[in-house]
């Protein structure tokens, strides 16, 4: 048995969780999340937990049970307190800036890159302009956003300028070396 799946999931009181089938709603004070899940697994409501419990040993079952509690979680945390992923900036001359919503990013280009945010997503830039805050309820979409952000300049291993993720470590390789005498 899923050791993940198995575990009840606690609904904080501002949380109103609604099962119909496998379509679960989760409204919160931050807003609202609806997600289908497959039938191979059976959710429901006791009192103020939300129960995952798989309907057979199948293979696909197992392989599910876990994932649709962890998923039914994130979306319980996200309605009640939102999910946040930090991108920083290494580089000189890279930085970031809000217009509106939109995030503006220098990065070495010859122009600006503008990146609009889907529905349910901000963002947030520190007064320096070196770090940049991805909001939302969805952590799935938050995930997501910031892997956008960061594909415009991935952290390069020779110097290390780019967008990263806070604290990911980036390997740095030495530069050329000189030539070998045989």
């Amino acid at each position: 048995m899923s050791r993940i799946g198995k575990e009840p999931i606690p609904i904080p009181s501002k949380v109103e969780v609604t099962i119909d089938g496998g379509k679960v709603r989760v409204i919160g004070p931050k807003g609202e999340l609806e997600r289908q899940f497959r039938e191979e697994i059976g959710i429901r409501l006791d009192d103020d937990l939300v129960l995952v419990e798989r309907l057979s040993d199948e293979p696909l079952a197992r392989s599910l049970h876990g994932t649709t509690r962890a998923v039914i979680r994130n979306m319980v945390v996200g309605v009640s307190e939102g999910w946040e992923k930090l991108l920083q900036i290494e580089g000189v001359g890279y930085r970031a800036a809000l217009e509106g919503r939109d995030l503006v990013l220098n990065l070495g280009f010859s122009h600006p890159v503008t990146v609009a945010p889907p529905d349910g997503i901000e963002f947030e830039v520190d007064d320096r302009a070196r770090s940049i805050t991805v909001l939302g309820i969805d952590k799935e979409l938050v995930g997501q956003v910031a892997a956008d952000v960061r594909a415009w300049r991935p952290p390069e291993p020779y110097k290390g300028k780019g967008i990263r993720y806070d604290g990911e470590y980036v390997r740095r390789k030495a530069g050329k070396a000189a030539k070998a005498e045989l």
